[in-house]
Formats: C-alpha cells, sequence, structure tokens
C-alpha cells in the first residue's frame, strides 16, 4: 500500500462522512421548520383562546375590578 491509496480511503471516507452529515443536517433542518410550523399554530391557537376567555370574562359587561365587595368584608 502506498501513500496515494491511503489517501485515496482517507478521502473516500471523508467524502463519506461529509454525505452522512449533509443528510442528517437536512433531516435536522426537516425538523426545526415543522416544529417551528406547530409553535407558531400554537401561538395563534393561545392568541385566539386569550381573546375568548377575556371576551368572557368581560362580555357580561361588568369588569371584575368594579364589582363592589362580598357582604362579610
Amino acid at each position: 500500500m502506498n501513500d496515494a491509496d491511503a489517501l485515496a480511503r482517507r478521502i473516500d471516507a471523508l467524502e463519506m462522512r461529509l454525505m452522512h452529515q449533509d443528510e442528517v443536517i437536512e433531516d435536522l433542518n426537516k425538523i426545526v421548520i415543522e416544529q417551528w410550523k406547530r409553535i407558531d399554530l400554537l401561538t395563534q391557537r393561545l392568541a385566539r383562546l386569550s381573546d375568548q376567555l377575556e371576551a368572557l370574562r368581560y362580555g357580561a359587561g361588568t369588569d371584575p375590578r368594579n364589582e363592589p365587595p362580598p357582604p362579610h368584608y
């Protein structure tokens, strides 16, 4: 075995590792993109639920802060 063969094997091994790493990076990128989509969806749902809760809380026309204290006060 000469130096050229050893170098060729090392280059092949590096190229295989690089190819594998590229695949892993692409897979991770897809996962991150999917997670951000899910986070955005959940953020929108949370905002809607928060708005609905506020509407229910103040929908009766009374602000709980303006209610008189209970009789035992």
